[in-house]
């Protein structure tokens, strides 16, 4: 039995030759151990990742949230006020009365607002609450439903004037008491404007965003 021959062969089984067979290691087990590596790898240069965004950005969602609680972000949209439907000059009716010793005074100031779309009711002196006791322009006195109507819209007539309300019921008839200080009615370019305002207010402006 040769040297090269394995024990146990029985000498069955000869090498012969100058090539001897070589043992090999398993492929398998160093493609798992490769892919291994390669999954830590990517973990780690992902995570490092993540921890670099949360540096920079200031800690992600949890900064996002704390902004907006602060009032960081986009500024609200502008929203007109919420203002009542007012009415029409010819929708309301004006008692012109003179709480002043000048004479002809609610007459002459009934005519302009006559002029001005207002329609008249009542004309001459004031009551004994109000006579010689108006040392303003005038007073706009009405229903306390008219506070934010046809009381707002005849105060844009009078400069200066007071608003004020009484028991009486219906809205649309009110009184323009003439004060010590009246002089004339407001220029009807600036009273229009003012009507203009009331029927489309203006939107409020947006309020300012702040430093994030």
């Amino acid at each position: 039995m040769s040297m090269l021959t394995p024990p146990g062969m029985g000498g069955q089984y000869r090498i012969t030759g100058d090539k001897y067979p070589r043992m090999r290691r398993n492929r398998g087990r160093r493609l798992v151990l490769a892919v291994v590596a390669s999954v830590a790898a990517l973990g780690l240069v992902g995570w490092g990742t993540l921890q670099l965004i949360d540096v920079f950005t200031g800690g992600g969602d949890k900064a996002s949230a704390a902004a907006a609680a602060a009032g960081c972000g986009r500024s609200p949209s502008p929203s007109a006020s919420p203002v009542k439907a007012v009415p029409e000059p010819g929708q309301i009716t004006v008692n012109v009365l003179n709480a002043t010793s000048r004479t002809g005074l609610a007459k002459n100031t009934a005519d302009a607002l006559k002029k001005r779309g207002f329609r008249i009711g009542e004309v001459g002196n004031a009551s004994k609450a109000y006579d010689k006791k108006v040392e303003g322009p005038g007073v706009v006195l009405g229903a306390k439903a008219a506070a934010d109507t046809a009381l707002t819209v005849l105060a844009t007539q009078v400069t200066g004037a007071e608003k004020k309300t009484d028991s009486r019921v219906k809205p649309a008839e009110v009184d323009l008491i003439l004060g010590k200080a009246f002089k004339a009615l407001a220029p009807e370019k600036a009273a229009a404007r003012a009507l203009t305002v009331l029927s489309d207010p203006a939107p409020a402006p947006s309020p300012r965003k702040r430093n994030c």
